[in-house]
């Protein structure tokens, strides 16, 4: 039986949006197409009725992980500014909740490393969806224009950084440490006027 358009889109939807906390959660290695199709309560059969490859399939999870954050940044951003938008991400991303549940943040710190030695499609999703935040980053800065993409890369590579080693640390103090200093950092920077 041949399933409508509309059938089509939603388990299409369905899938990605599966594959996009499921890749957060396990990485892009360890997570199979068979897993995938299973999330999403469907057979692995149908998997190449709706993607071409596991890469399209990752390319496209990514490009909804970071539609989801950037729809939350930019509502933000209309309801009470750029800044406050920045400064309201900072906090969410440096939160013990985003450390403790990587399926309902950031996909660069879930799986960039792997991404960095993906296909081009996946890679390719990834460099759009970090042009997009460091260009809200960029808005929400105090600092002069001509040196807004410098200090947006700056933040992101702070945040980033502290997500990872915050996340990788067994010992619970010095993950908080980790995350309470990069905040600090993270709003001097957003701050900084020089």
């Amino acid at each position: 039986m041949r399933l409508s358009r509309e059938a089509k889109a939603q388990h299409h939807e369905e899938i990605t949006a599966a594959a996009s906390k499921m890749l957060r959660e396990r990485g892009i290695e360890r997570t199979s197409v068979v897993d995938l199709m299973q999330a999403a309560g469907l057979t692995h059969g149908g998997f190449y009725r709706h993607f071409k490859s596991k890469d399209e399939l990752v390319a496209s999870s990514a490009a909804k992980a970071f539609e989801e954050v950037v729809d939350r940044f930019e509502t933000r951003t209309e309801r009470h500014g750029p800044k406050a938008a920045l400064t309201a991400y900072v906090l969410e991303y440096l939160s013990d909740t985003h450390r403790d549940d990587p399926t309902i943040g950031c996909m660069v710190s879930a799986c960039g490393a792997e991404a960095s030695r993906q296909a081009d499609v996946v890679r390719e999703a990834f460099t759009a969806g970090i042009r997009k935040l460091l260009e809200l980053a960029e808005e929400g800065l105090s600092c002069a224009v001509d040196k807004r993409t410098e200090r947006a890369i700056e933040l992101g590579g702070l945040m980033l950084g502290a997500l990872v080693m915050a996340r990788a640390s067994i010992d619970a103090a010095l993950s908080e440490t980790i995350l309470s200093d990069a905040k600090r950092r993270a709003l001097e920077i957003i701050n900084q006027e020089d």
